[in-house]
């Protein structure tokens, strides 16, 4: 069922209201939430957007991004689990599905320099430069190993828009040292491993903290690729959650 949501825009900057005009279309984006679980207490991977940015400047935030024409050309050899296929591509594509997953590890590799996959000699071919970054890893990725979480549209006002869908996966992916400091493109500031408590003490968005408390009640309960997340969106004004 429908319930309302956490949107407020007191808490965010003038610039980044919609002042006239029609509502921005919303672009499709993916977000990745790495978990480590070798310490005393899982930790998430999280960064910091400059205070330049026009989107949620000096925010603490997951990795992720825009979907671009890249993601879509290529047919990785470990696809989405069946069931999280299902619930991506409701009422879309599986292609649009597997385009969102491919940008989920793309951005994660640009922004925090992390190859996740599965160590093999790639047969993908692609005129991406950042895709070919990331192959040259000899890593192929592992979309199978993606867990969604959760689905939002950013609000209406806003001048910029997206849907985003935020993924799951266990730092075990991961190839390379994970105890190495991430070192990625500079979009995000202060890379580092941070527990679910001391999340509370950063500046994050709305949303960013909601999908906090559906990720901690996922690693608390344990969770399947079927069972189904929250998908934020706004409905005659007014912000919903249903799910996905």
């Amino acid at each position: 069922m429908a319930a309302q949501s956490g949107y407020d825009p007191k808490y965010i900057r003038g610039s980044e209201i919609r002042r006239s005009g029609r509502a921005v279309k919303p672009r499709d984006a993916a977000t990745l939430i790495i978990v480590r679980s070798d310490g005393a207490e899982p930790r998430i991977l999280m960064g910091q957007r400059a205070a330049g940015h026009k989107f949620m400047p000096n925010k603490f935030v997951f990795p992720g991004g825009k979907v671009d024409a890249g993601d879509h050309r290529l047919q990785p050899p470990y696809d989405l689990h069946p069931a999280v296929m299902a619930r991506l591509a409701r009422g879309s594509s599986e292609s649009r599905a597997r385009a969102l997953a491919m940008a989920a590890i793309r951005e994660t590799f640009e922004e925090t320099g992390l190859v996740l996959g599965e160590p093999d000699t790639p047969t993908l071919k692609t005129r991406s430069p950042h895709w070919r970054s990331f192959l040259q890893f000899d890593v192929n990725p592992r979309l199978d190993r993606l867990h969604l979480v959760a689905r939002a549209i950013t609000p209406p006002y806003r001048s910029r828009r997206y849907d985003a869908r935020f993924f799951m996966a266990d730092a075990d992916l991961i190839q390379g040292d994970v105890h190495e400091a991430p070192q990625g493109s500079g979009e995000l500031l202060r890379l580092h491993w941070v527990s679910l408590a001391d999340t509370h003490a950063l500046p994050l968005p709305s949303i960013t903290r909601m999908v906090l408390g559906e990720v901690e009640r996922r690693l608390e309960r344990g969770h399947k690729p079927e069972d189904p997340g929250p998908f934020i969106y706004f409905r005659n004004g007014k912000s919903v959650i249903d799910q996905i």
